[in-house]
């Protein structure tokens, strides 16, 4: 598989022994990059992708929009908690299930993405969602930004 491309070109797998904490920090340390565009580049850590990066930054508690290189020490073993918990319980609820069930399963267990509109598990406020020109992302404002709804970029263009 190594001699595939696209899978040589592939991040570590998060779910690997050799995935720390402290490996994480070594990717995150110095990135300009969002956290949410970090955690979605297959390149930098494989497997996560557009829902459960949702999902793992609620479990953190952090905006999907900070900047990676910004997470603290204690930020940083709270994402990679948040990764492993989120990634091992999804396969889990996945495991001996037939393909053709999967992807309602898959719903069934997100938390924030997928739910706008839809009041938080955690905390009762209400699921926001972030629209770009290929995806969206979906957060609690309470949970992951201080209570700050985030701007939603498309309707902000409208608006304009």
């Amino acid at each position: 598989p190594g001699e595939v491309p696209g899978i040589a070109a592939l991040g570590p797998d998060p779910l690997s022994e050799g995935f720390t904490a402290e490996v994480l920090g070594g990717i995150l340390n110095g990135s300009r990059a969002q956290i949410k565009g970090l955690l979605r580049d297959q390149k930098v850590i494989a497997g996560i992708g557009n829902a459960y990066s949702d999902e793992v930054l609620h479990a953190a508690r952090t905006s999907p929009f900070k900047v990676a290189g910004s997470l603290t020490d204690e930020q940083v073993t709270a994402l990679h908690e948040a990764i492993v918990t989120t990634l091992r319980t999804a396969l889990d609820r996945a495991r001996g299930l037939a393909a053709k069930d999967l992807k309602a399963e898959k719903k069934s267990g997100l938390r924030v993405h997928g739910r706008t509109g839809e009041p938080c598990a955690e905390c009762g406020d209400t699921i926001r969602e972030v629209s770009f020109a290929d995806s969206s992302l979906q957060y609690c404002p309470t949970c992951q930004t201080g209570g700050k709804p985030l701007a939603d970029r498309r309707m902000s263009r409208l608006l304009k």
